[in-house]
C-alpha cells in the first residue's frame, strides 16, 4: 500500500499520506487516504486502515499489477473516448504492453525493465508510428496512476519516446486532376459494364466513392457514414463517422474525428450531378428513405481492391484511399486556394496542420518573395 511523503512537520516528525487501495462490494476500485505523522505510525495507520476495509467484508489491493491498472483504466476511457479510440487502446495494450508488464506491479517499474522493453520492441517490425502510439497509450496509463495517486512519478517519460535516427517521412502522393479523370473514367466504365451485363448497381457505390473523396477531402469514415439527409442543395453536412474495423466486426457510428471536423462542404457542379444519379438509382428501391448511406455500407477491403484495379489497369500508380484526401488539397493549392480554406474544407482543427502538410505545394509563393527581395536593391 502506498506511503507518500507530503510537506509538513509535526514534533520533528515527516508528514505521511497514507492510501490503501480496494474493491468495494460492487466491484468498484476505491480508495481510503489518511495523515500520519513519523514513518512508524504511518505503518500502523496503514494496517488499521486495511483491517477496517477487511471488517466491512471489501478487499484491499494489496499489490496493483498493471493489468488491474489498465482494467481499471479501460472502464474509465469507457466515457471519456469513442469506441475506436477504446479499440485502438486496447489492441496496443494487447499486443504490445500487458504480455511483458501485466504482472508487473506499478511501483516496481524500474528504468532496466522499462529499457528491455524499448529494446525489444525496437527489434520487431513495426511502424514508427506504431511503436510511438504504444509507448503513448503507456505513458497515459501510468499518468492515470499519478492522478489516482497510486504513484507519484511516472518512469515512461523518463524511458523518452521512440525515435528512428534513418526515418524519412514517405512522399506525400497525390493524383492531378487529370490523373483523376483517367482513374475515375475507368471506374465509371466497369461500372456501366456491370450494371449492364448483370444488371448489377453495386459498382456504382465505388465510383461514387471515389469521386466524394477527390471532390470534398472528406475522411473515409465521414464517406462511410453519409447519409441522403446530409446532402442539402449544393452542401454535404459532415456530422458523423461509420468506422468498420472494430473486433466485433460491426461498424460504429460515431461524430466526426474533431469538434473542427463538424463541417458544411459546398459542392462542385460535377459531383452533384453525379450524386444526383446516385440518388436515382438508389431510388429503385422501394425502401428508399433518405436514411440511406450514399455509398450503401460498402467495405473497405472491396474499396482498396477497387483502387488497385481501376489504377493499375490503366497503368496508373495506386495511392492509398487517404491519398485521395490529399489529392483535393493538392488541387486546390495549385490554384492558389488560400491555406485557410482548404484547412476548413478538410476539417482540420488548426490551420497549422494544414500548412505543415501541403505548404510545398505553394511554390509559387516561394518565387513571389525572393521576387520582392530582389527589387530591395
Amino acid at each position: 500500500m502506498p506511503l507518500y511523503k507530503t510537506k509538513g512537520i509535526k514534533d520533528g516528525l515527516q508528514k505521511y499520506k497514507v492510501r490503501v487501495n480496494y474493491i468495494s462490494d460492487s466491484g468498484q476500485p476505491k480508495q481510503l487516504t489518511r495523515v500520519a505523522y513519523g514513518y512508524d505510525n504511518a505503518k500502523i495507520l496503514e494496517i488499521k486502515l486495511i483491517n477496517e476495509i477487511k471488517v466491512k467484508g471489501e478487499k484491499p489491493i494489496k499489490k496493483m499489477t498493471i493489468q488491474k491498472l489498465y482494467d481499471e483504466y479501460i472502464e474509465v476511457k469507457k466515457y471519456e473516448v469513442k469506441e475506436t479510440t477504446q479499440e485502438k487502446i486496447k489492441q496496443l495494450f494487447y499486443y504490445y504492453i500487458l504480455p511483458t508488464f501485466k504482472d508487473n506491479r506499478i511501483d516496481k517499474l524500474s528504468m532496466h525493465l522499462l529499457q528491455d522493453w524499448k529494446i525489444a520492441m525496437n527489434k520487431k517490425n513495426l511502424s514508427l508510428h506504431t511503436k510511438k502510439s504504444a509507448y503513448g497509450y503507456f505513458r497515459a496509463l501510468i499518468n492515470y496512476a499519478i492522478k489516482m495517486e497510486y504513484l507519484n512519478k511516472n518512469p515512461i517519460t523518463k524511458l523518452g519516446n521512440f525515435k528512428d535516427a534513418y526515418y524519412i517521412r514517405a512522399e506525400m502522393n497525390f493524383y492531378t486532376h487529370k490523373e483523376f479523370k483517367k482513374f475515375i473514367t475507368r471506374a465509371k466504365k466497369l461500372a456501366a459494364e456491370k450494371e449492364y451485363k448483370k444488371n448489377d448497381l453495386s459498382e456504382w457505390d465505388y465510383y461514387v466513392f471515389f469521386n466524394i473523396a477527390f471532390y470534398t477531402g472528406l475522411r473515409k469514415g465521414e464517406i462511410h457514414a453519409l447519409k441522403w439527409s446530409d446532402i442539402k442543395g449544393k452542401y454535404i453536412s459532415v456530422r458523423r463517422n461509420l468506422t468498420q474495423r472494430l473486433r466485433n466486426g460491426k461498424g460504429a457510428e460515431t461524430t466526426p474525428k474533431t469538434i473542427s471536423s463538424i463541417r458544411r462542404v459546398e459542392l462542385p457542379l460535377p459531383l452533384m450531378k453525379i450524386l444526383y444519379k446516385q440518388k436515382q438509382r438508389q431510388q429503385l428501391k422501394h425502401t428508399f428513405t433518405d436514411d440511406f448511406r450514399v455509398c450503401n455500407n460498402i467495405r473497405n477491403t472491396s474499396i482498396e481492391r477497387r483502387n488497385k484495379i481501376y489504377s493499375s489497369s490503366i497503368g496508373l500508380k495506386t495511392i492509398r484511399i487517404h491519398d485521395f484526401r490529399h489529392s483535393h488539397a493538392s488541387v486546390l493549392a495549385n490554384k492558389n486556394i488560400n491555406i485557410q480554406e482548404i484547412s476548413r474544407r478538410l476539417g482540420h482543427s488548426r490551420i497549422e496542420e494544414t500548412w505543415n502538410t501541403y505548404c510545398h505545394l505553394y511554390p509559387k509563393e516561394r518565387e513571389k518573395a525572393i521576387k520582392v527581395l530582389n527589387n530591395l536593391i
